[in-house]
């Protein structure tokens, strides 16, 4: 009897969880019950397997809205009704038009008006629904009870959850609580009794309970989970979509192993065999499709994940990783036991990724492709924020309430309303979203199982999440990306157009394993490589002396936090550097996981051990490894794969107790644990980094900056490439380019790092310069870019007009000539003639002015060091290269701090820092919460520092006594000096100009405002 239910999917309207929804219904013995979530269908897939689950006939449709106005209810009577629902909202939803009043032709939908405002003529699948509270009304109707039905929505649960759901229409209306309309929310009848009391309010109209009965006899909507969805073929059929990829796997397997490897062989074999009787091979070929044409436009791609397990997918350039080389089992990828589908994960460039997407939609069409949505969920500060607004609080009491804990939160009525509702918010959906890079590519329309939406990205999205999609059959492509592969690809072509070298870094032999790179690795010079540029990393590499590709792939894996967290990072290290100082657990840990020392290091070392030690089959020891790290959602799947798993270890004649602790042993490492596949993968993309850094190093750095940097900020990649010998400049107005761009060795930073310039400004700049030559002076400049006061002065301040051989001081005189003093930004320049030649004075400047100003408009110096800056000339008694030597020992360093991260401990937040010493080397530094209570970080900057040297494994760090924060000279531009050379300028041009002219700017009008002085030193960070 209940077909207009509301889940929590009803964004900002429902306030019930799909799941609670479907226990209310067992609790009040409904049999069958319709999921109606206002303009989406979000749960319908969830709702149809619980229900199921529970007895309950799942009845799936959409309650049509727009706004807070109500049009009608579509049920859907079939597959197709639902297609039918699907398309109609797609359409209005892509022309952003209103929902019209009278629902359109539907052949296989079911419509539902409510009495208010139900058209006089009905079609013969049209009713009026009547609602508990207007059964009165009924007496005297002169209509026809044929057309009748029960209608009690139902969208919360209890008193409390009515208020909930209020708060969320205030929300969703951005008003107060207390302007809500009645017109806004649902009436407070909308919950779910028992049938039984339900029909007895209807009891004097049978004909409208026989009406209700017949319209859920009518509908009748069988969903089929286990068939794929996707695109069925790449070719035309199976049998043909098996042919070519088997002739490409050994066209592939020619190029990367030759043309007699037997181990090759016998791995493509059974992997087509296991790939065709899964049904998997239009997925592979649309998969290399893309890749043909991303190489086809030259894009440089990186394939990872578990698809990298395959040895079809390195075959047909989908990844460059050996499976053979590498031990990496295909089981973990693909097996005849995985219900769920695999999926590729494919990253390029963020500048071509758009370019990849927009094949793919116009190859297989706007109609099958998609993007899978995402819930954005109600988070903690949001929450508050979001509930508190409404109730009317002050922006100063949101910030408290977003930014504090509850413990620390005031304790008035509002604010425990607050907390009360807020709390009963948390997780559920908030919006609706994209998915960062989930792709769905459909047999069918995609409107066959979900309305689409087209957010302004510009790409359709489907209206459920990634786990819908995976649960109906729907493999998704991940097409993502990175600002590594940015860094790689752009350096390569900086060096084609510098150098006029070509290189071929797809080939990933001459990069892996390459001697002058793994030098480097292993002595961590890797700033600015993908993914082993951060200082835990790179202090990895040198604990273990990383010489090697193998040795990375590890060291890719045991960094992250739940290794670390173990102990395993430890015991790795310290198995590495003394190979002959442990004992393996067992035979099969020295048989099988003898590279990595017996220690678990990768997700398909549960594979190995369940295979070698328990005796089960790899596709077993996968869904072993799944359940454990709760990819199975089920702790009945994982206890029947535990017991599998001791029966067979009991079978192979193994100590009941051994394997109790081996098992336990699996089951701490698999939460944390990392794809083997995916380490390998990030360990090809950081050789390719780190080979383009150690040979073009200028060049990679150029890259870097332009790709918008990595770990660090670009004052690091500009350091380390004045290190590699570049000449760096600031903007130029007849040599930057919007990024920044090398002639040789020379840099010039581009107009993108010039904080408070616009970006079409920059852009027009370099546009006008190329169409009409290089700018002569500052007036020809004024006279061919429109430009504002604000901005000019932002240019001159950075040097940006220092070819024209005129001093910064001079510059600003000549600007204030070509503006009236009412000028304003982006005001049209008034004289377009040339300005009359005046003689400038030669205005004294100090040689730290330039400094301040970089700092305030780059946030970095270019022109000094940051060390010139110093009051002090002290410039430590050690230097970075010399801390080995002082092992226990302690030492006065001065360092500037590039980065600090902070660690949660049982004693308080500890932190580790890095820093640049006076030679330009890195170093790093320890600081315990209680040397820190007297000796905090006080910002960005330049630090005395007083430590301990503790070197351990080859990789000194100094742990902190004592430090102090080094001040800076004061700024020179708002001395007093300055202000007495303002003032004699303000003379100058009361001189040029005459009495009769507008005032000559003040300080505040030529230089920066005053405020930056505040920030100099901080901006440093």
């Amino acid at each position: 009897m209940y077909l207009n239910c509301h889940s929590f999917h009803s964004l900002r309207y429902g306030t019930i969880p799909l799941d609670d929804l479907i226990d209310k219904a067992v609790h009040c013995g409904i049999t069958a019950m319709a999921l109606t979530d206002i303009n989406t269908v979000t749960g319908i897939y969830d709702f149809i397997s619980e229900c199921k689950n529970v007895n309950i006939k799942p009845l799936v449709g959409i309650d049509f809205r727009c706004g807070n106005d109500f049009r009608y209810i579509g049920l859907a009577q079939n597959t197709k009704g639902l297609a039918e629902m699907n398309r109609f909202l797609t359409h209005h939803n892509f022309k952003e038009i209103a929902l019209p009043k009278i629902a359109p032709e539907f052949e296989f939908v079911t419509i539902i008006y409510d009495f208010k405002n139900a058209p006089a003529i009905l079609k013969s699948n049209e009713y009026i629904g009547i609602r508990p509270e207007e059964v009165t009304k009924l007496f005297g109707y002169k209509g026809d009870f044929k057309k009748l039905m029960i209608l009690q929505p139902v969208t919360f649960r209890t008193k409390q959850e009515y208020q909930l759901h209020k708060i969320l229409r205030a929300i969703d209306n951005n008003i107060l609580l207390s302007k809500l309309q009645i017109s806004d929310i649902a009436t407070s009848t909308e919950v779910m009794v028992s049938e039984e009391r339900l029909l007895a309010v209807y009891k004097e109209y049978p004909k409208l309970i026989a009406n209700t009965k017949a319209i859920i006899d009518s509908c009748d909507f069988q969903f089929n989970f286990d068939t794929p969805k996707n695109k069925k073929y790449y070719t035309n059929s199976k049998e043909s979509d098996i042919a070519l990829l088997t002739t490409l796997a050994h066209q592939g397997m020619q190029w990367r192993y030759g043309n007699n490897n037997e181990a090759a062989l016998a791995r493509v074999y059974k992997e087509l065999k296991v790939i065709d009787e899964l049904q998997f091979s239009g997925y592979f070929l649309i998969t290399w499709d893309i890749i043909r044409y991303s190489n086809s436009r030259g894009f440089l791609h990186i394939g990872r994940g578990s698809g990298a397990n395959s040895i079809i997918a390195y075959c047909l350039g989908i990844t460059d990783i050996c499976p053979i080389e590498l031990d990496l089992y295909f089981e973990r990828f693909l097996n005849e036991n995985r219900k769920s589908p695999p999926d590729f994960d494919i990253d390029w460039s963020w500048q071509e990724r758009d370019i990849i997407l927009e094949y793919i939609f116009n190859r297989y069409g706007y109609e099958n492709v998609a993007f899978c949505g995402t819930n954005v969920e109600f988070k903690y500060r949001s929450i508050f924020r979001e509930v508190g607004k409404v109730f009317g609080l002050p922006k100063d009491e949101l910030d408290h309430l977003a930014k504090n804990p509850m413990r620390l939160q005031q304790t008035n009525s509002v604010v425990k309303m607050v907390q009360e509702y807020g709390m009963l918010l948390e997780k559920y959906p908030n919006q609706r979203s994209m998915h960062s890079c989930g792709i769905i590519i459909s047999e069918e329309p995609i409107t066959n199982y979900t309305p689409l939406e087209m957010p302004p990205k510009g790409f359709p999205i489907v209206l459920f999440d990634m786990h819908v999609a995976e649960s109906i059959g729907f493999e998704k492509f991940d097409i993502l990306s990175q600002r590594g592969i940015g860094h790689i690809d752009e350096t390569v072509k900086l060096v084609a157009k510098n150098r006029g070298i070509q290189i071929n870094i797809r080939d990933t032999r001459i990069s892996k394993n390459e001697l002058k790179a793994n030098s480097f690795l292993s002595q961590g010079k890797t700033i600015g490589c993908f993914y082993i540029e951060s200082p835990a990393m790179r202090g990895l590499l040198r604990r273990l002396k990383c010489d090697n590709y193998k040795t990375l792939v590890a060291a890719s894996s045991i960094i992250r936090p739940g290794v670390a967290k173990s102990g395993m990072m430890k015991e790795y290290i310290f198995r590495h550097n003394h190979p002959t100082q442990f004992e393996y657990f067992h035979k099969v840990f020295e048989e099988q996981l003898g590279e990595t020392y017996g220690i678990m290091v990768y997700q398909e070392d549960v594979i190995k051990i369940a295979l070698h030690y328990g005796g089960l089959p790899a596709a077993d020891g996968d869904i072993l490894r799944r359940a454990m790290s709760g990819k199975g959602r089920s702790l009945a799947a994982l206890q029947k794969v535990k017991d599998h798993f001791f029966a067979s270890c009991l079978k192979q004649g193994h100590p009941d107790a051994l394997s109790q602790e081996i098992y336990r042993q699996i089951e701490s490492f698999a939460g944390y644990s990392f794809c083997k596949a995916h380490s390998a993968s990030y360990a090809v993309e950081s050789y390719q980094s780190l080979y383009l850094k150690v040979y073009y190093p200028i060049e990679f750095m150029v890259a870097v900056i332009n790709n918008q940097g990595g770990f660090y900020r670009t004052e690091v990649y500009v350091h380390e490439a004045r290190m590699a010998g570049a000449i760096v400049n600031n903007p130029c107005v007849n040599k930057s380019e919007f990024k920044t761009n090398l002639y040789g060795t020379t840099i010039y930073l581009g107009f993108m790092l010039l904080q408070g310039l616009p970006s079409k400004l920059a852009e027009a700049i370099v546009k006008e310069r190329e169409l009409n030559g290089q700018y002569n002076s500052l007036d020809d400049f004024c006279n061919r870019v429109t430009i504002g006061i604000e901005s000019l002065k932002l240019l001159i301040f950075i040097g940006a007009f220092r070819e024209t051989g005129k001093t910064k001081n001079q510059l600003l005189i000549l600007a204030s000539l070509l503006f009236n003093s009412s000028a304003i930004e982006n005001q049209m320049l008034l004289l377009q003639e040339s300005v009359k030649e005046y003689k400038l004075p030669t205005l004294e400047r100090s040689r730290f002015e330039d400094a301040f100003d970089e700092i305030d408009l780059l946030d970095f110096p270019t022109s000094h060091s940051v060390f010139d800056l110093l009051q002090t000339p002290y410039r430590g008694d050690v230097m970075s290269n010399q801390l080995s030597l002082h092992h226990k020992k302690q030492v006065r360093m001065l360092g500037y701090l590039i980065s600090r991260k902070q660690v949660p401990t049982v004693r308080g937040t500890m932190y580790f820092g890095t820093w640049i010493d006076y030679e330009g080397n890195y170093f790093d530094t320890t600081h315990f919460p209680d040397n820190l209570l007297q000796f905090p970080f006080q910002g960005g900057g330049c630090y005395l520092l007083l430590g301990t040297v503790e070197v351990d494994y080859h990789f000194p760090t100094l742990t902190i006594l004592k430090m102090a924060k080094m001040p800076f000279v004061n700024d020179p531009r708002y001395s007093d000096a300055i202000d007495h050379q303002l003032r004699t300028q303000q003379n100058i041009k009361e001189d040029i100009s005459g009495t009769d002219r507008e005032p000559y700017p003040r300080a505040h009008e030529i230089n920066l405002p005053r405020k930056i002085i505040i920030t100099n030193t901080t901006k440093l960070i």
